[in-house]
């Protein structure tokens, strides 16, 4: 009976491991990341390669030294647009609020830096 409950505690300890990994790896995200990955901003941009949209990389690159960037982005991310990186436009995010999408953006401008 006491090899038994040895390996149920075993289990249980490898179970909550399993639960705890995931949590911990979340609250290494970024916020800007948690945030575009919440609201499918992963599924047409990537942080280093162009998707549907252009990587998030390549959006720093664009706008760096540019002071009104955030201001621009946070207005494109929230009313959508076309043209500047191509003919696909890029739909309106209308129910993301602004506090949400100056955080995405100043993620983006600052590289999209991995998780800590």
């Amino acid at each position: 009976m006491r090899g038994s409950a040895v390996v149920v505690s075993a289990l249980m300890v490898g179970a909550l491991a399993g639960a705890v990994a995931p949590a911990a790896r979340a609250a290494d995200t970024p916020p800007g990341q948690r945030i575009a990955n919440a609201n499918a901003c992963m599924g047409c941009h990537a942080v280093d390669r162009k998707l549907v949209g252009p990587s998030f990389q390549q959006i720093a690159a664009k706008y760096k030294g540019d002071a009104q960037a955030p201001a621009k982005l946070s207005r494109k991310v929230k009313d959508g647009g076309a043209g500047v990186w191509g003919m696909i436009p890029m739909p309106a995010h209308q129910s993301m609020s602004d506090a949400d999408i100056r955080t995405v953006v100043d993620w983006v401008l600052a590289g999209a830096p991995p998780s800590r």
